[in-house]
């Protein structure tokens, strides 16, 4: 990428970033009111919906983009489709902000929009494996694409209960993805990735520990969902399609604690489907680790991924999902050091 066409990327991402946080003022100005209840980290009702600002601004970008670069029309009924989905469920969601619809409901959606993608063509059809190979996926591959984007959306959704965390965390995995999509020349990717870090550039200072407005629904929904659909666009870096991993990679914090806090509640006995406050992040918290330390720590793990990726680009194709090891392990160590905390606090696990 030629030095003057990066500076002209950046200053219409700053632009998009002033676009966001415009709508995340206006809706700040006329709030959608989170009052806190027994699983709440805050203590006054705050604005949510803040989120829109974020669909606002990437949906804005994707919107200009494909009006003006011919890049942006390739598989062009694949990409409208998703994105048209992606506005579905962020109106859904924001209807969820303003009414909160059943749990069912949402589910629906979140199949509907995923089934949208993988009927417009994106599905991961093969993975190359440690010791193994590669592997054609076949119909299991519609499966795993579908259980992705539905799960990928949910733990994303799951784990915006804390200020600046989910919000910092997608701007640096956002701003990640852009650069190793622009190293391999997937120029959809990068700039969809861009877009979406220039609408969490422009509302994260809102949401900052003490937050003045809340993701909401409507951002955390739609972001998982993009997030999800850019790794399986990316598994196109490379004919093995292995490089699908690079998302989960870089977001992988929110997956472990999501997959974590999901299973154990299962094993526990719990009813999935109530609320709780038995996140790790949220146990963090409650235990005594500052509101700003906790959310700095899944930024530090998000640099520590984005690293990761950056390795994996010259691994080989049957080792690449060995990058994975060195991410499980400092989740590991958080969940050790999240276990002695509530220990010394006298917290259980409900």
């Amino acid at each position: 990428m030629q030095f003057h066409a990066l500076i002209e990327h950046l200053a219409y991402a700053g632009g998009l970033a002033l676009l966001s946080a415009a709508v995340v003022r206006l809706m700040i100005a006329f709030p959608i009111l989170d009052t806190p209840n027994g699983r709440s980290a805050h203590k006054t009702p705050t604005p949510r919906g803040g989120g829109l600002g974020v669909v606002v601004a990437f949906v804005s970008g994707m919107l200009a983009l494909y009006l003006t670069a011919r890049f942006a029309r390739i598989a062009e009924t694949q990409f409208l489709g998703v994105i048209l989905a992606a506005v579905a469920i962020a109106a859904v969601a924001l209807v969820d902000d303003v009414r909160d619809l059943s749990a069912r409901l949402r589910l629906a959606a979140q199949c509907g929009v995923a089934l949208v993608a993988v009927g417009s063509g994106l599905v991961i059809s093969r993975l190359a494996l440690p010791w193994i190979g590669v592997v054609d996926l076949g119909l299991f591959g519609l499966v795993l694409t579908l259980v992705w984007i539905v799960g990928c959306t949910n733990a994303v959704n799951f784990m915006d209960g804390l200020d600046g965390l989910v919000g910092g965390t997608l701007l640096l995995a956002a701003a990640a993805l852009a650069l190793i999509a622009a190293l391999q020349g997937g120029w959809f990717v990068y700039a969809a990735a861009l877009f979406l870090a220039a609408g969490f550039a422009g509302f994260l200072p809102f949401n900052l520990h003490p937050a003045r407005i809340f993701m909401g629904d409507v951002g955390s929904q739609f972001s998982g969902f993009i997030f999800a659909t850019l790794a399986v666009a990316a598994a196109r870096f490379d004919g093995q399609q292995v490089s699908f991993l690079i998302v989960p990679l870089l977001i992988f914090g929110l997956l472990f604690d999501a997959g974590f806090t999901l299973a154990r509640r299962a094993l526990m006995g719990e009813r999935l489907a109530e609320g709780h406050r038995t996140h790790l992040y949220q146990l963090a918290q409650r235990a005594g680790v500052p509101t700003r330390a906790v959310a700095a720590t899944h930024w530090a793990f998000t640099l520590f991924h984005a690293g990761l990726a950056l390795l994996f680009l010259d691994m080989s194709p049957s080792a690449k999902p060995l990058v994975v090891v060195p991410a499980l392990a400092v989740q590991c160590a958080w969940l050790a050091y999240v276990m002695r905390r509530m220990r010394a606090a006298g917290l259980g696990w409900r």
